[in-house]
């Protein structure tokens, strides 16, 4: 049976780190727009506090849930165990995307080693948090990190990176506006 949680407390934050992948779904307002389910790794979950989460939001072909995130907030973010003992953990809540034009950007920024040039760090107030047993999760083993994002980011460089962004990232699939920065640079 699956349980509410008030807030992250020591254990459950320990375990949010432990994992090496989550998933983030999002969706625009209009009933025939796209819903967005996104992995995440690289290391780029940071716990803000007991109902606040950050993660680093990377290049990518899409831009989804920034643009979600503009018109309705509204966000979920899944975490499964795929070591260990099996469980699922949600975290329901309202996001925003800080551009790097946003004064709260280096602060947010700062708290994440990655050295690929982000777009934004996606800012969550979780309003739920609840578990449920994951059975029908497998287990699998960890082998590493993939490599081709940083990569592609350091051959690219953070002029190319962004020139990238600003020709792939401007508009959602429903043509909701995303980015919002076309004329600053992001780190």
């Amino acid at each position: 049976m699956g349980k509410n949680f008030d807030g992250i407390d020591a254990r459950m934050a320990e375990w949010l780190r432990e994992q090496h992948v989550f998933f983030v779904a999002t969706a625009p307002l209009a009933a025939e727009g796209h819903v967005n389910l996104s992995p995440k790794g690289l290391d780029s979950l940071a716990i803000l506090g007991p109902r606040e989460l950050a993660y680093l939001d990377l290049a990518g072909s899409g831009a989804e849930t920034i643009a979600h995130l503009r018109e309705n907030g509204r966000i979920t973010l899944m975490f499964c165990a795929f070591e260990g003992p099996p469980k699922i953990v949600r975290f329901y809540g309202r996001g925003r995307a800080v551009e790097p034009q946003d004064a709260e950007f280096a602060a947010l920024r700062a708290m994440f080693a990655s050295p690929v040039t982000a777009r934004s760090v996606v800012r969550i107030d979780v309003e739920r948090i609840a578990d449920s047993c994951g059975y029908g999760v497998p287990l699998m083993n960890f082998a590493a990190e993939r490599t081709q994002l940083t990569e592609w980011a350091q051959r690219k460089g953070p002029e190319g990176v962004r020139a990238y962004q600003l020709q792939h990232n401007q508009k959602s699939l429903d043509g909701l506006p995303a980015l919002r920065w076309p004329e600053q640079g992001a780190t």
